[in-house]
């Protein structure tokens, strides 16, 4: 059985005959006579049957009608499908974040573009997160950090200062900015080992040689802004994620870089996904747009 065969014998039913059919679809009579004939050759069944002049629907032909009909409105709708795909108004992209502050803003932009894509978002760790990339469960990562890796396409995406944060009643809650040496001997609440933000914060203090005292560590955010409201110690913070509070005071980091970073991370071999590509287009614009610095 052929494909055309099928083809022929599904226009020649609705057409209502060979005739009408030829005429409608540009095809000569003779060619759909002998492809419906080839049809019921090779499976001995009759599909249409003599009235007078005329030939009609024999009870076979009648079912495979109901059979064509859903095979080639399948048909249409995996063509409408996937030419909305090539076109990017349909489709899903599975994005993986640490942290929902950046992914927002991307997700906020490629909505805008393409309103028509589906946009699945999970928040977990790095290692979660990489590990989604690696194994196709997710399409993009947006990660703080990122090691080297032949495998993947890093995007520096934004570049953000850390800050300290303090209780309004703290003695150095008046200061304009804070120089990491004046932290000596100060409770610290401190992120989770395996932050980047404590990664960043850490590395400069090791550079001028200070040690607060750490009296909490805690691998929540809001946690965090708690326990310092509640006096226990004071904080750090990337700048972008801090959360005003009239309780609160956030003081700048003067003598020292410390940031924090978000990457858009994709395995290269997929880059040239049309879905994926789009995505990283539109945070290239997003991203040039706003002046960002890059990592």
């Amino acid at each position: 059985m052929r494909y055309t065969q099928l083809r022929s014998f599904h226009n020649v039913a609705n057409a209502g005959g060979f005739n009408a059919a030829a005429e409608a679809f540009n095809i000569s009579q003779p060619t759909l006579t002998a492809q419906v004939g080839a049809l019921e050759e090779e499976f001995g069944v009759e599909l249409f049957v003599k009235r007078g002049r005329r030939r009609e629907l024999s009870e076979s032909g009648r079912q495979l009608l109901g059979i064509t009909t859903r095979l080639f409105a399948e048909e249409a709708e995996a063509l409408a499908f996937l030419t909305e795909s090539r076109e990017l108004r349909t489709g899903r992209l599975s994005i993986g974040a640490v942290g929902p502050f950046h992914v927002t803003e991307m997700l906020a932009a490629f909505n805008q573009a393409y309103p028509g894509i589906e946009l699945a978002v999970k928040i977990g760790n790095s290692a979660e997160v990489l590990g989604d990339l690696e194994s196709y469960r997710c399409d993009v990562a947006v990660l703080a950090y990122i090691d080297e890796d032949d495998r993947l396409l890093t995007i520096p995406y934004r570049r953000h200062p850390v800050a300290v944060f303090v209780r309004r009643d703290h003695r150095l809650a008046d200061q304009r900015s804070i120089r990491l040496p004046e932290l000596a001997g100060e409770p610290m609440i401190a992120r989770e080992q395996g932050s980047t933000t404590r990664r960043a914060f850490e590395s400069a203090l090791a550079k001028t040689g200070t040690k607060p005292r750490l009296v909490m560590e805690i691998g929540s955010r809001e946690a965090i802004r708690e326990a310092v409201i509640r006096g226990l110690g004071i904080s750090y913070v990337s700048e972008a994620e801090f959360v005003p509070d009239e309780t609160l005071r956030l003081i700048p980091i003067e003598g020292a870089e410390v940031y924090t970073y978000a990457h858009v991370v994709v395995l290269k071999q997929r880059q040239t996904s049309r879905i994926i590509k789009a995505f990283l287009d539109v945070v290239q614009r997003t991203r040039d747009a706003s002046g960002i610095v890059d990592a």
